[in-house]
This record gives C-alpha cells, structure tokens and sequence, in this order.
C-alpha cells in the first residue's frame, strides 16, 4: 500500500488533479464518481435551487472547486472573488454514492462545519434518506423537507421527483 505524502492546503488549491481529488487533513483523497442516482438526485437539485436563485438570494454551483469540495454548493450573498471559494459557503450538499463510506463522509461533514459552512445536506439517494447537519448537531429530514435560514431555503425531496 502506498504511504500518502502530505500536501498543504495552499498547494491543493493551486493544483489541478486528473482525476479530481478531495483534500482531507492533508491528505489527497481519491473522489468517488457519482452513478446514476447520484448524478440524477445532483442534477434535479441543482435546477430547482438555480431556479431559486433571486428569490433566495443565492448562488449555485455543482463540483465547484472550494476548500472544501461538496457535490453542490450554495453561497448566500455575492459571487466570491477568484476562482477557488476560500471562504465558508452557506450550504453544501452531499449526495452518497454506493461506494461512499459513512465513517469517511461524516469526516467530510466535520471538515465543512468545522471550515465555518452553516449548513451540510447529506442525501442518501437510494433510500431518500437526508440529514441536515449544522454546528447545533444532526436532525434526520423525516418529512422529505431540507431546510435552511437566513436565507430561508426549503427543498422538497418529492417535488424533485424520484432520483431513481
């Protein structure tokens, strides 16, 4: 097994990967690849939030390079400078592919909150499960309703439709 060599987060950000990496405590992480549920549930996301844009005030962008590297991030406010988003975005949103371990993605999830993001999505698209994750703790979606405040953002699971 090959040791991992330890980069900075400065040289992750200046560096392109082929394939795209995740960076988690210093370390490169090979990036699952969405399948099919994964790609579909990402892609109705995208469009019902980028429909939503003005009235929320918000900003959309899927696999976006941000310091940390969520399948879809929500930026409240103005489009950031550069083209690498340094500072918190409001919300990222994790969709699981089957290959994607918990252990790992929770890590994933303590990385944003612990950046300053102030909400995580994490959407199991097999089962429509979804949790939303903030600095206060964990709540199970058990409505089919994600939400988020200021701006106030509700995404309703079944309005997408099935992602499967």
């Amino acid at each position: 097994m090959p040791v991992a060599v330890p980069v900075s987060l400065q040289e992750y950000l200046e560096t392109s990967h082929r394939p795209d990496c995740d960076y988690l405590d210093g370390e490169l992480l090979e990036r699952n690849v969405g399948e099919w549920d994964h790609s579909r549930l990402q892609s109705l996301l995208c469009q019902f939030l980028c429909s939503q844009e003005r009235e929320w005030g918000i900003l959309v962008v899927p696999e976006q390079r941000v310091q940390v590297k969520p399948d879809i991030t929500v930026i409240a406010g103005p489009r950031p400078d550069g083209g690498i988003i340094t500072k918190p975005p409001f919300l990222c949103i994790e969709i699981l592919s089957p290959s994607d371990r918990f252990s790992e993605m929770q890590d994933r999830v303590d990385d944003y909150l612990n950046f300053g993001v102030q909400y995580v999505w994490l959407i199991e698209p097999q089962t429509g499960r979804a949790f939303i994750h903030t600095a206060n703790g964990v709540t199970e979606v058990r409505d089919g309703i994600l939400t988020a405040t200021k701006p106030d953002i509700r995404v309703s699971l079944n309005d997408l439709g099935r992602a499967v």
